[in-house]
């Protein structure tokens, strides 16, 4: 194969990864992983493991969908337009697990343990989860998790503050719900009624958009009452990283009451979380228990 060629089939493996979700959860395990306090060859650890297995998630994502992506005309999946063999997603997404499986060795066993199930919980959903009422479960495990990598990575694996861990279940509701809306039709279309599908588009947005208000309460809990809480700057911080995310919550609401369910409710959310979590690495909130 040229090198035309092997950087074409990069693009549209990247673009089969769900690159913005896979960014983002990279972004939220590297940022939480600077906040306590790794050292570089950690975090840089962390953001390698973690990555390799959002890609392997993603790519079975749409390996696994293409019958049913091609049959609903997605215009935003390689696979489903035939720009790249199912063949070759399906192996990059076996080779990235592996890669993601090797480099969770390293992250000490607590983490590696935590990641493991993670990837694993993502795959289920890709698997079949996601045609049930259970869709959601994936997600509120993954993403609860997802704080046990970034802060038990390393020799001593210690768990981060039970806050943290809620926080991120929480998030994966809200994640879940949003990301499935624009897709309902399709999905109605070809047998798929997860947990969203069955709430439908404003029981799903709200209730999706109600779980974000529900995290923001609980890092600004976990900052001005837990072990350690924030001082001075930091509770500035922790009210107006709050303030933000439930102004954002409003927004989200608003638009699921007028019918609308684009991909701005998911960006939304993904926007939100990263307010949180900047605003706690700038904070200096105590993320370990």
């Amino acid at each position: 194969m040229s090198d035309t060629g092997r950087a074409s089939t990069a693009r549209q493996l990247f673009a089969s990864s769900h690159p913005g979700p896979t960014v983002t959860v990279t972004v939220l395990a590297t940022v939480i992983a600077v906040a306590v306090g790794h050292p570089w060859w950690t975090v840089v650890l962390v953001a390698l493991t973690v990555v390799a297995g959002q890609l392997s998630i993603g790519l079975a994502n749409d390996w696994i969908d293409a019958d049913r992506d091609r049959a609903v005309g997605r215009s935003d999946k390689p696979v489903a337009q035939g720009l790249i063999a199912v063949g070759t997603v399906r192996r990059a997404a076996f080779g990235t697990a592996l890669a993601s499986v090797v480099l969770s060795l390293f992250l000490g066993p607590v983490a590696a343990l935590a990641h493991l199930v993670l990837v694993a919980a993502g795959w289920a959903y890709d698997a079949g989860l996601k045609r049930t009422v259970w869709s959601v479960a994936p997600f509120v495990v993954a993403f609860g998790l997802l704080p046990v990598v970034a802060v038990s990575a390393g020799p001593d694996g210690a768990w981060p503050a039970w806050w943290a861990i809620a926080t991120g279940a929480v998030f994966g509701v809200a994640i879940h719900c949003t990301n499935v809306l624009p897709d309902l039709v399709d999905d109605a279309a070809t047998g798929v009624r997860g947990f969203p599908h069955r709430l439908g588009l404003r029981g799903a947005g709200v209730t999706a958009f109600g779980a974000l208000v529900v995290a923001a309460l609980l890092v600004l809990g976990g900052q001005v009452v837990g072990d350690e809480p924030v001082r001075g700057v930091g509770v500035v911080l922790a009210v107006l990283g709050t303030v933000m995310v439930v102004a954002l919550a409003g927004v989200g609401v608003r638009l699921v009451l007028a019918g609308r369910a684009s991909r701005v409710l998911f960006r939304l959310v993904i926007v939100s979380s990263l307010v949180l979590v900047v605003e706690l690495g700038l904070a200096g909130a105590r993320l370990v228990a």
